[in-house]
């Protein structure tokens, strides 16, 4: 990709590079030109030989809101997906897993909002660090669907899954990193400083054994079932999408800013969490 609009690249640390996804009036939402950007910076890294561990942050107040639901995101997808019911839930599935199946590590820095599509990007990165206050959740689950990618029990447990798919309630960096879906939590204003302190311990690694000591953890998971169980939950997404209330839900979306604002607090209102607390967040 010639031109980057939606990220920024820079290099803090030999071996270390980092992506800043930069669309920070919209909370950093994913649309396919960004998902595009990401993708495309990631398979650069991977055959670049002077980058050994890459780091995605967001810029501005929250990591990444989630989809952009403001967007027609069927169009102009970054890779092609076998059309069908369920097609975009199997489509950023297979993303998710291309950045899984990299050689070379990723590691997510999360601090604010970081809501269901966001929380799949960061759950597809090999570490997870999270600021304490940082707000983590999936509130999808509340009128829309089960999430595209269904993690949560792989990172967290039945229990926890559980409570987060019945409610859609965040948990706190702290709580997040307590339960086991990210690796540590710190203070918001030192997470940077955490964040690139582990990148470069990560990349004193030599590249060819680093990647195959990733692939050894995920080949663990793989033999355990994660990579069937999260597939095949993209047909229960899909067949939450044919429910009644979801149905009811969706046909209300006009992909204008006012009309999804709208909507998504009319989701949260009851709960008084998320934009219903006043930091107004897409998804």
């Amino acid at each position: 990709m010639s031109e980057l609009t939606h990220i920024l690249l820079d290099s803090p640390l030999p071996g270390v590079r980092r992506i800043t996804l930069n669309r920070p009036e919209k909370r950093n939402a994913l649309n396919n030109r960004l998902r595009s950007e990401i993708f495309a910076t990631l398979e650069a890294h991977d055959r670049d030989p002077d980058v050994r561990v890459t780091i995605v942050r967001g810029a501005g107040p929250a990591f990444c809101s989630g989809y952009d639901l403001s967007a027609d995101n069927r169009i102009d997808q970054p890779y092609h997906t076998a059309g069908g019911l369920g097609q975009w839930s199997r489509h950023v599935v297979e993303g998710w897993f291309h950045i899984w199946d990299l050689a070379k590590p990723v590691i997510a820095q999360v601090h604010g909002f970081c809501l269901a599509g966001g929380t799949e990007l960061a759950t597809a990165c090999d570490l997870v660090y999270v600021a304490e206050d940082a707000q983590i959740g999936y509130p999808p689950v509340r009128l829309m669907s089960p999430p595209d990618m269904q993690f949560h029990p792989w990172t967290m447990g039945l229990r926890q899954a559980m409570e987060s798919m019945l409610t859609g309630d965040a948990l706190s960096g702290r709580e997040a990193a307590d339960k086991g879906w990210a690796n540590r939590a710190w203070p918001a204003a030192q997470l940077e400083a955490e964040v690139l302190a582990v990148a470069e311990r990560v990349a004193m690694l030599p590249t060819e054994l680093a990647a195959i000591n990733k692939r050894s953890v995920h080949r663990a998971m793989e033999i355990m079932g994660l990579r069937a169980a999260i597939r095949a939950g993209t047909d229960l997404q899909a067949l939450a999408f044919q429910t009644e209330p979801s149905k009811a839900y969706m046909t209300r979306f006009k992909r204008d800013g006012a009309s999804v604002s709208s909507l998504l607090s009319e989701r949260d209102a009851a709960f008084r969490d998320y934009r219903e607390r006043g930091q107004g967040e897409p998804e």
